[in-house]
């Protein structure tokens, strides 16, 4: 879990405060497609498996894009919720980006209004992801959804990536059984999984 945390950014692992520019080629990328995004006036939700990550990703887009920015997460009320979810849904000059953690967002949320969706990081069951991505694709999305998924190269969300779509054609039985997939792997492929890529490594001067 702390390897997935730096993958996302080392300030989720360090806890520290520390500046969140210059250090996520992630968080970069995620900045710039959002620019794209909300010039032409379209909504995105974006998805974290990390409470932190979502205030941490709150805070920086709200200063850097200048716009409001929801966040649910599971400590976020009935009340609350509602409230988010009407605004996002009805309001054409509200809050244009909405985080949402997976557990918490990712099941019976109907949120139409948004057209792009963002996977800040990968989880072990792509029925998971799935489900989130889900939340657009209700009746009254009238707008072509597209759908992005972040990966830190060289680490354990290539490897991740790169299990689940070999084992595309196992589908059924991997969503079945959830994440019991990853206890069935040799040692051999744990180690791969958790070794970082000599090839994504850049030298340091």
């Amino acid at each position: 879990m702390k390897l997935k945390q730096i993958t996302n950014h080392p300030a989720l692992f360090l806890q520290d405060g520390s500046p969140l520019p210059g250090r996520s080629g992630k968080l970069a990328r995620l900045e710039a497609m959002l620019e794209e995004v909300l010039a032409e006036g379209d909504k995105a939700l974006i998805f974290t498996q990390f409470a932190g990550m979502g205030v941490m990703l709150r805070h920086y887009l709200q200063e850097k894009l200048g716009c409001e920015t929801l966040f649910l997460h599971g400590g976020t009320t009935k009340k609350q919720r509602d409230a988010m979810i009407l605004r996002f849904q009805t309001d054409p000059h509200g809050p244009p980006l909405f985080i949402l953690s997976l557990k918490a967002g990712g099941i019976g949320l109907n949120l139409t209004a948004a057209n792009h969706v963002f996977h800040f990081d990968r989880w072990w069951n792509p029925a998971v992801e799935n489900q989130a991505t889900d939340r657009v694709f209700r009746i009254g999305q009238r707008k072509n959804v597209q759908v992005h998924k972040f990966i830190c190269i060289g680490t354990l969300e290539e490897r991740i990536d790169q299990m689940i779509e070999r084992k595309k054609e196992l589908a059924e039985s991997i969503i079945g059984a959830g994440e019991a997939w990853v206890t069935e792997l040799s040692t051999d492929q744990l180690k791969e999984v958790f070794s970082l890529s000599q090839d994504a490594v850049e030298p340091f001067d």
